[in-house]
């Protein structure tokens, strides 16, 4: 491809990405959900968490599922001033106790609430919180008028698995993790500072 041809390639690129910008003057927060079968939703998460704090936002965070073991995303965010919230209870596969579950679940959600109003948070995380929805052990409807009810300059991300459709059509950005291929799968074990 010739220099200038590649030149008028970019240029109408940077046209359409001008374009779009320009047209984006909606200023608010936004929801959005990382689901899916892959590896990587509550990374992502807490990267975007990372990326907040740099930019001196402020950010909380519920952990739905997830145990008291070392916690690399909280042992580094909370010497920034994230408000960590977690279940505790660890995977609801070990606990097996539907009542010990829903209680953990519904105790921590009073956190989740508190955060969801608090026009002072610019970003709250619900890690896992899909399958609090999906397990029913949290009200579909009532996360939902919290989501929606949140401050307007605030934005939430969703993680987990199957996502509940109410939710994602809710959302103002989905992304969906795919599994090509993980580690695990081949008889490699979890790692620290790599899976947790």
């Amino acid at each position: 491809m010739s220099e200038q041809r590649h030149q008028q390639r970019q240029q109408r690129l940077k046209e359409q990405v001008d374009a779009r910008i320009k047209a984006a003057n909606e200023v608010r927060g936004i929801l959005m959900v990382f689901t899916g079968n892959g590896k990587g939703k509550t990374t992502a998460a807490f990267g975007t968490a990372l990326r907040a704090c740099g930019h001196g936002k402020k950010v909380a965070a519920i952990q739905f599922i997830k145990g008291e073991w070392p916690n690399g995303e909280r042992n580094l965010l909370e010497q920034h001033g994230v408000e960590f919230q977690v279940m505790a209870t660890g995977f609801t596969w070990e606990t097996q106790n539907r009542a010990t579950d829903t209680a953990a679940c519904q105790q921590v959600w009073q956190h989740a609430k508190r955060m969801l109003a608090d026009p002072q948070l610019d970003l709250v995380i619900l890690d896992e919180i899909t399958y609090m929805v999906s397990m029913d052990y949290l009200d579909l409807d009532e996360l939902v008028a919290a989501l929606q009810q949140r401050p307007t300059g605030q934005s939430v991300i969703i993680t987990g698995r199957g996502c509940h459709r109410s939710l994602t059509e809710l959302a103002d950005t989905v992304t969906e993790m795919r599994p090509v291929k993980h580690a695990f799968d081949a008889g490699i074990q979890a790692q620290q500072g790599i899976d947790w």
